[in-house]
């Protein structure tokens, strides 16, 4: 066998790789895509996300199906990798316009998360609120029962209002506990969003010059 037919072999494997790349990267971008929630922030930013961490396997389709240049390519072919060719300027450009998108998205996703950590921190300290007021007109058997449902132990040997100071005391505490670690969870849910954010965002951004840059290397097929 010889080296020309042994280099044709290689160059048309590469060919056929990519061509599946490509294959696999739009059931891909459809699987992800489907079904849309456009007007879900949570949805749009993962799914952006998503998207930019698997932009590697089109890359890697691109590269392999134009490898080899015009060597051996039928008429139908060398249609196919024109628009193939002005396809990665179309990406380019859509890699760059995901960068506002989601820096967008987001600042939607973090006051989304904010309300939403509002409404339950406001719902969780409600029931602390409702507990006091309870206590504060309660007798000495309401306050023992009060204390006996929130799982509090207590001397019953104790005067009423010292149970009730007591009682008034362990609730402020476990509020403050409380509303502590709804502020840490918080703060690394943000640590997390943020941090997946410049990520997507610098991934986009490379894959948008990598994208450009086979543009520009594909004159050949334009």
């Amino acid at each position: 066998m010889t080296e020309s037919t042994t280099d044709n072999r290689s160059i048309y494997r590469f060919r056929w790789i990519g061509y599946g790349l490509l294959g696999y990267a739009l059931m891909d971008f459809i699987q992800v895509l489907y079904p849309p929630k456009f007007t879900n922030p949570a949805w749009e930013v993962q799914t952006l996300g998503t998207l930019i961490e698997r932009v590697i396997v089109p890359l890697l389709g691109m590269t392999l199906v134009f490898f080899g240049e015009y060597h051996d390519r039928t008429q139908l072919e060398k249609i196919l990798l024109k628009v193939l060719s002005w396809l990665c300027l179309v990406l380019a450009i859509v890699c760059l316009l995901v960068i506002p998108l989601g820096v967008l998205g987001t600042a939607r996703l973090d006051f989304q998360n904010d309300q939403q950590v509002s409404r339950q921190t406001e719902q969780q300290l409600s029931q602390f609120k409702k507990v006091e007021g309870q206590l504060s007109q309660s007798s000495a058997s309401d306050i023992r029962a009060l204390a006996t449902k929130a799982g509090i132990s207590i001397d019953p040997t104790k005067d009423p209002q010292a149970l009730k100071a007591d009682i008034l005391s362990r609730l402020t505490a476990a509020r403050s506990r409380v509303q502590s670690q709804i502020n840490e969870n918080r703060a690394a849910q943000k640590q997390t969003l943020f941090k997946n954010a410049i990520k997507w965002n610098l991934g986009a951004l490379l894959a948008s010059c990598l994208f450009f840059i086979l543009w520009r290397s594909t004159d050949w097929a334009r």
